[in-house]
């Protein structure tokens, strides 16, 4: 399938690592030119080096804390002025925070939506001319699955992420006209650095896959997500091979959401 993506260039907020980093290595190979972004510099150049080793392609680092619009501000012209252009918009920046509601402090409130909200507002804020300018784009919102069915004690970031599936819908209505295409990924349980710590502290004994299917059992796949399968998603939603898809959310759970 042809994806229509060479050429193009994508930022992508939270890409040091994990999806981010995974969806920024499979936009290179694709022929994308991509903005890398995070608070730690020095992993963003680790992972600009392993993205460099792999494919041959340089990306741009632009270390940034999304919770301040003037950092926003300035990644967004940063990217243009050393690309000369901006395509896709990935905001993949969050952390996962889940506490009871009496538990959760009015500082953690903020931050969480500082950084889950309106990180991804003011980041999509300034790219959104840019992505006028060249007849249209594309964004993507990461969320989290629990947005659509909230469990007990996973405050604040499942109302913060469901306020991210709302910006989606809402943003793809206002966009639409200039070609502008808004969905979001909800994820589920997925490999990341905190899953293999617990796995080699807890039980080294057992193999990745081992460990997958015995954590995965509830869920319908049997198995916890791999990273890049979550890239695979994101990067077909930012081509052209998606190009009439707007203002949905696709579900990356293997099957355990309750909800469509």
């Amino acid at each position: 399938m042809e994806l229509g993506l060479k050429g193009k260039v994508a930022v992508i907020t939270g890409s040091s690592k994990g999806i981010g980093y995974y969806t920024a290595m499979q936009l290179v190979k694709e022929g994308v030119k991509v903005v890398l972004c995070a608070r730690g510099e020095k992993q963003l150049q680790v992972a600009a080096g392993c993205i460099k080793n792999e494919t041959g392609e340089d990306v741009l680092i632009v270390p940034t804390d999304i919770t301040k619009e003037k950092d926003c501000k300035y990644l967004i012209e940063r990217a243009v002025e050393h690309f000369g252009r901006l395509d896709i918009l990935i905001n993949n920046a969050g952390t996962a925070s889940a506490n009871s509601f009496e538990s959760v402090s009015s500082e953690l409130w903020q931050a969480d939506v500082d950084l889950k909200v309106f990180g991804a507002v003011n980041c999509s804020k300034y790219a959104v001319p840019h992505l006028r300018k060249v007849g249209g784009g594309a964004i993507v919102n990461v969320t989290a699955v629990m947005a659509k069915t909230p469990p007990a004690s996973s405050l604040p970031s499942t109302v913060s992420r469901a306020a991210g599936l709302a910006l989606t819908k809402a943003m793809s209505k206002d966009l639409g006209k200039d070609n502008i295409r808004v969905n979001s990924v909800c994820i589920g349980l997925i490999r990341s650095d905190q899953i293999e710590k617990t796995w080699k502290e807890a039980e080294p004994e057992l193999s990745w896959d081992e460990y997958s299917r015995k954590v995965g059992q509830a869920i319908p796949l049997g198995r916890v997500g791999e990273t890049q399968e979550a890239a695979n998603v994101i990067t077909f939603l930012v081509s052209d091979a998606a190009s009439y898809v707007t203002g949905t959310s696709v579900n990356i759970d293997g099957g355990s959401g309750h909800a469509l």
